[in-house]
């Protein structure tokens, strides 16, 4: 959905409007609006044929990208993932009301490893966009 019509016949319509208040409210309204349209990204895991899941997409600057999937215990899955810049990364999952962290590190541009799993859970890998430009994102994942 792009907003950018949508924000400009506002836009000039707000210039006629007389009181402050309701220029300020209304551009509140459609900051919000724009701000769905770049919401973070949670992606399930689907697995091809082979066992591949392979997935290229862009981080949004302040937000985070998230790949999900269900794993049973012992299961091994090799990883690797290239950025066009810096994220912080981690591979993680919920144990009850605690947060398990098989990998956490910040500023990485690519990486590559074997996630062995402990534990039947929804694992999740994900990268945090701290800067303010977006970042490209590839990812491959093989169990």
């Amino acid at each position: 959905m792009t907003l950018t019509p949508l924000i400009s016949s506002f836009t000039a319509e707000l210039t006629d409007m007389k009181t402050s208040s309701f220029r300020a409210a209304a551009f509140a309204v459609l900051l919000l609006l724009n701000g769905a349209a770049v919401r973070a990204e949670v992606i399930d895991i689907q697995w091809d044929g082979s066992g591949r899941f392979d997935k290229v997409l862009s981080v949004a600057p302040g937000k985070f990208a998230e790949v999900c999937g269900k794993l049973v215990k012992g299961r091994t899955v090799d990883w690797s993932f290239k950025a066009g810049s810096a994220l912080d990364f981690n591979i993680h999952f919920h144990a009850g009301k605690k947060v398990e962290f098989p990998a956490k590190v910040d500023g990485l541009s690519s990486a590559a490893g074997t996630l062995a799993t402990s534990t039947e859970q929804d694992y999740c890998w994900m990268w945090t966009n701290k800067a303010d430009q977006p970042s490209a994102l590839t990812l491959s994942l093989q169990n």
